[in-house]
């Protein structure tokens, strides 16, 4: 994020092919002390060249575009560190949701959130949170981890590196818990969670904190004890 005058400002790539959709989500944004678009895109090629160029904090992304999908344009986003993604879905569970997922996405903001919403979102991927609707953050979580893949042997092997502390902020992350409430839960400073969550997923190789959290629920981490 950038930094002006003790100021920070989050900086945005927004993309979705319909015009009218696109200008408002532009205005909400534009208009919210501290958020700031910096690029605009109607497909998903056009977003990935965008956040290649520009660098932004946050790339919010529909799944639907034409050329190139919302999900292959997570992909390449996250996997060359471009951006955080905040995917823009109408959340039916299906495969786009499911590809976003595993694409590495660490949001997913139904299309009829408010405009409150969408910028509370869009900062708490910006600090380093996931963000799920909180209508559906569980049943997400569950339904994912109920089709997805079993965790690989180098997996669980993985899991064997985390230290006791960092195994509790995964079973943290497991039940959808933001760093501000895991450092609260565990008594810890929240930089030194943002720390812990960042070494689970090099660790385990995970892309975003939802990938650990579909893992800790298909785990069945047992949730830490409150002190």
């Amino acid at each position: 994020m950038s930094s002006a005058a003790g100021a920070t400002t989050v900086r945005v790539v927004l993309a979705d092919d319909q015009p009218a959709v696109r200008a408002g989500l532009v205005l909400i944004l534009g208009g919210s002390p501290g958020v700031k678009v910096v690029g605009e895109a109607a497909d998903g090629a056009e977003a990935v060249r965008l956040c290649r160029e520009l660098r932004p904090d946050v790339a919010v992304l529909d799944v639907r575009m034409p050329r190139r999908d919302g999900i292959s344009a997570t992909r390449e986003i996250v996997t060359d560190a471009l951006a955080d993604v905040l995917v823009l879905t109408t959340f039916d569970l299906d495969e786009y949701v499911f590809g976003a997922l595993r694409a590495g996405a660490a949001g997913f903001l139904l299309k009829d959130t408010d405009a409150d919403g969408l910028v509370d979102a869009v900062r708490t991927v910006a600090r380093g949170d996931g963000f799920i609707a909180p209508a559906v953050t569980r049943r997400l979580i569950t339904a994912f981890a109920a089709t997805a893949p079993t965790a690989s042997a180098a997996t669980r092997a993985a899991l064997a590196t985390l230290t006791p502390r960092e195994r509790d902020v995964l079973a943290c992350l497991g039940l959808g818990l933001s760093n501000q409430q895991i450092a609260e839960r565990l008594v810890l400073a929240e930089s030194t969670t943002k720390t812990h969550v960042s070494r689970i997923l090099a660790k385990l190789d995970l892309r975003s904190r939802v990938q650990a959290a579909i893992l800790a629920q298909e785990l069945g981490l047992p949730p830490p004890p409150h002190p």
